[in-house]
């Protein structure tokens, strides 16, 4: 299980809205990581630089809190890999015709008051919501 308490949730926000800002204000980009990563993958678009060092950051940062601060990051999930698999693909299908995904949607989009991306959040958290139930409720759980 993972650790959880206010304060470090707290400073994970905070952490990921000031990459959102200052993306921002430094290339005039939107945080969207789909739309980084995707930009990296052949042909890789004129710009990857900066790209690069950001999903670079993405990773260097938990790996810098588990090496020098003691965290680990347990991952045991009763879920068996191929509905991983298939839920990460479904996920992918999601972010292509929505245009974005949770980062650019959820925190960036939303914190511009951009109507699309309120109502693209609102569809995913729904969604989610959905298919929890169905899956816990109606299926009986993975």
């Amino acid at each position: 299980m993972t650790e959880f308490t206010p304060f470090l949730s707290l400073l994970g926000g905070a952490l990921i809205g000031l990459s959102a800002v200052l993306l921002m204000a430094v290339h005039g980009r939107i945080a969207g990581m789909t739309g980084i990563l995707a930009a990296l993958l052949p042909p890789p678009a004129r710009d990857w630089g900066w790209r690069a060092a950001f999903l670079a950051g993405a990773v260097a940062a938990p790996a810098a809190m588990i090496a020098f601060g003691g965290a680990t990051i347990p991952f045991d999930s009763p879920v068996p890999t191929p509905w991983l698999i298939a839920g990460g693909l479904i996920v992918g299908i999601g972010v292509t015709y929505g245009s974005g995904c949770t980062s650019g949607h959820g925190v960036c989009g939303m914190a511009r008051l951009s109507p699309r991306s309120i109502a693209a959040t609102a569809t995913f958290m729904v969604t989610t919501a959905l298919t929890v139930f169905v899956v816990r409720h109606v299926i009986g759980g993975l």
